[in-house]
């Protein structure tokens, strides 16, 4: 796309959108012409926006207003034309502050969409890491009665999954202490998937293989690892598209509510963001978020060199500062990489 404009076509472009995310306003080019990067005439700039209009870089929201970028154009700014910078040291300081305090993983995770929301004005989301994807660390059993025992299964990056169990055998605490040795042991560093399949391999094998412990240990491993695995979003700060002037249009406002309150549709989206293990921007019509228009989605995966667990982002409009907000979302995703090491 890039060999269709030449330097000052990526120049003007790279104005008017500057120009729009700062002000919100069609811009022209009477007013390009004072700008001091622009040596040239008035009419000049009027020709360049006209060509940058008919290749669908550009639109006039009305007849005689100057021009908004379109999401073609929004898309060739981000991929070619902006100029990213790291976090400033106040953003890095409280990003690192907010993820470095003390607690379990949701609260680690609602921080992080919190943070971004604070910082960049947008809807901050997080998806946790999916439990089916949690590495195994270790499982405790805790008697409750003589007939409950509540299964503490405990990922390698913090995640803790609790399940009451009804044990139709009987078994001491002395016992429970062992089998959660002998689970732990066999299902380390495996998934939570893989800690099923090997339980079922092992339950599988000749039951006369097995001393009445180990058999008991089974079972309750079986028991505790049979978990509902639906997956969660968290989202920060949704009323700041009511801050909007792009979402004034109550019908606009009720559409995107709808698809925010769609979760499925989210995850969908953010999913792919965990497959392609790197940041991406969809913006306007690239995502589920069409039907509201003007909405963008910066999401990053965070995890660690071996796994991606989960994604970070923001959600915003189309109008957004991407030379801010993508750096911002590429450092929170960092540091709750590092901070998920330390939970």
């Amino acid at each position: 796309m890039s060999e269709e404009l030449g330097e000052r076509e990526k120049e003007v472009l790279r104005a008017v959108v500057q120009e729009y995310i700062s002000t919100g306003g069609p811009v022209g080019s009477h007013h390009l012409a004072r700008k001091p990067e622009f040596d040239v005439s008035s009419a000049t700039l009027r020709n360049v926006l006209a060509d940058l209009e008919e290749l669908g870089f550009l639109e006039k929201p009305h007849t005689s207003a100057g021009r908004v970028p379109t999401d073609r154009g929004y898309r060739f700014y981000v991929d070619t034309l902006v100029r990213l910078k790291d976090p400033g040291p106040r953003d890095r300081e409280l990003i690192h502050a907010g993820l470095t305090h003390e607690g379990g993983l949701d609260e680690l995770l609602g921080e992080a969409s919190r943070l971004l929301h604070a910082l960049s004005r947008h809807a901050g989301v997080v998806v946790p890491p999916r439990p089916d994807a949690a590495v195994f660390h270790r499982i405790e059993f805790v008697r409750l009665r003589e007939d409950r025992v509540l299964a503490i299964l405990v990922g390698q990056s913090g995640q803790v999954q609790n399940k009451l169990l009804s044990v139709d055998f009987p078994i001491t605490s002395d016992e429970l202490l062992k089998a959660s040795n002998y689970l732990s042991e066999l299902l380390h560093e495996v998934t939570l998937e893989e800690a099923r399949e090997r339980i079922r391999n092992e339950l599988d094998q000749e039951q006369a293989l097995y001393n009445a412990l180990t058999s008991k240990a089974l079972k309750l491993g079986a028991a505790a690892t049979d978990l509902q695995t639906g997956e969660r979003v968290l989202i920060e700060g949704t009323g700041s598209f009511l801050e909007q002037p792009e979402f004034a249009d109550v019908e606009r406002m009720r559409a995107l509510f709808k698809t925010l309150g769609e979760k499925n549709k989210l995850l969908s989206l953010l999913d792919r963001v965990q497959r392609a293990r790197e940041m991406q921007i969809f913006i306007g019509t690239e995502s589920d978020f069409s039907s509201a228009g003007d909405v963008t989605v910066i999401a990053s995966p965070y995890g660690s060199r071996e796994q991606v667990l989960g994604t970070v982002g923001v959600i915003g409009p189309t109008r957004m500062n991407y030379q801010r907000i993508i750096p911002l979302v590429s450092f929170t995703a960092q540091a709750l990489s590092l901070a998920l090491d330390k939970v």
